[in-house]
């Protein structure tokens, strides 16, 4: 660590990279530390998913690696196994509130009702059919749902390296295959050497995305998906509930099992599609890198993450207050995971 040490005085910022959901929050948190924190300089902050950013911080440690990812999702038990190998051993888990995932459609679109099922039915590569998955046979919404439009289907989803990709997986196409009987299809056609190893081929089998044009992969932030409804609006598209607040001239948002998304509906856990935002931070790198544990503690502080602070003025649904103050002592204490 000494080497370390000595190496890290060519850098006196803090460096960050990761998840496009967290990055507003990310970007104003660093502003006001900036503003409060005259002596010490403003964090960097790069996008480029939870999954790039994740990696990155799992590189090692240095003045040449970044101290803190941001990540939609939670880090995953090989990402700490590559970070471990790497030498990054102690990890400090800071979650700071949760987001939702909304289904929006161009501003001047009548109102939507949507189920796991129909964007499962709209989205996959394989539907049930008469008992039997087929490739998906589907043009139209309408041809899904009666009560939607007869609009093409097209969907702008979250490409694969974002943790909004992960939870769009999890909550909707794992929900709607479900829902249809995709699951049990599946599961009958996998192979493998016992049920659990059957399972798991069956599991990844029912997250697959067509690949005819109705389903689009969108690797950059959520200013990409809105560029593309407003060039096609007759298109679908998964935004934080954030993002979509801050844009409800251009987007409706639909309902999900009857729920519209909105931060009560996020923090009472009613509505369906909510995940928690966190960051990771390299315990090493605090007394190392000039204000690294200053802009964490800042960060976590009430002025910043509770219910009247800037994140939640933006879109951020806070946390409980007992989360958050648990959350305060153990940044305080540097408490790894």
């Amino acid at each position: 660590m000494a080497a370390f040490a000595c190496a890290a005085l060519a850098r006196d910022q803090v460096q960050i990279a990761g998840s496009s959901t967290v990055l507003p929050y990310a970007n104003i948190g660093a502003e006001q530390f900036g503003k409060s924190h005259a002596s010490l300089k403003t964090p960097v902050i790069e996008s480029g998913g939870s999954g790039a950013g994740i990696k990155r911080f799992c590189e090692g440690l240095g003045e040449g690696t970044i101290d803190i990812a941001n990540a939609s999702r939670k880090i995953k038990d090989s990402e700490l196994a590559e970070c471990q190998k790497n030498g990054v051993k102690e990890i400090i888990e800071v979650q700071f509130g949760y987001d939702g995932i909304v289904f929006a459609v161009d501003a001047k679109s009548g109102d939507w009702a949507l189920e796991p099922k129909d964007l499962f039915l709209a989205l996959a590569a394989e539907v049930p059919k008469d008992g039997a998955l087929v490739a998906n046979p589907y043009k139209t919404w309408k041809e899904v749902n009666d009560k939607l439009p007869e609009w093409p289907i097209v969907a702008y989803i979250p490409g694969e390296k974002h943790g909004t990709r992960e939870v769009f997986e999890e909550k909707i196409m794992h929900a709607g295959a479900k829902a249809t009987g995709a699951d049990k299809l599946h599961l009958d056609k996998a192979e493998g050497a016992d049920d659990a190893a059957k399972k798991k081929v069956a599991d990844k089998a029912v997250l697959k995305v067509r690949k005819d044009g109705a389903a689009v992969d969108i690797d950059g932030d959520y200013t990409e998906t809105l560029a593309r409804l407003a060039s096609n609006p007759q298109g679908l598209g998964v935004f934080g509930l954030s993002f979509y607040e801050n844009n409800t001239d251009k987007l409706k948002v639909a309902t999900l099992n009857g729920i519209t998304p909105s931060v009560e509906t996020i923090a009472s856990g009613e509505y369906p599609v909510s995940r928690p935002l966190q960051f990771y931070v390299k315990k090493a790198h605090i007394g190392t890198i000039p204000g690294l544990k200053e802009y964490v503690e800042f960060f976590v502080s009430e002025k910043i993450i509770g219910p009247e602070g800037p994140l939640a003025e933006y879109g951020l649904v806070p946390s409980p207050d007992a989360e958050r103050k648990a959350l305060q002592d153990a940044v305080k204490a540097e408490k790894a995971m």
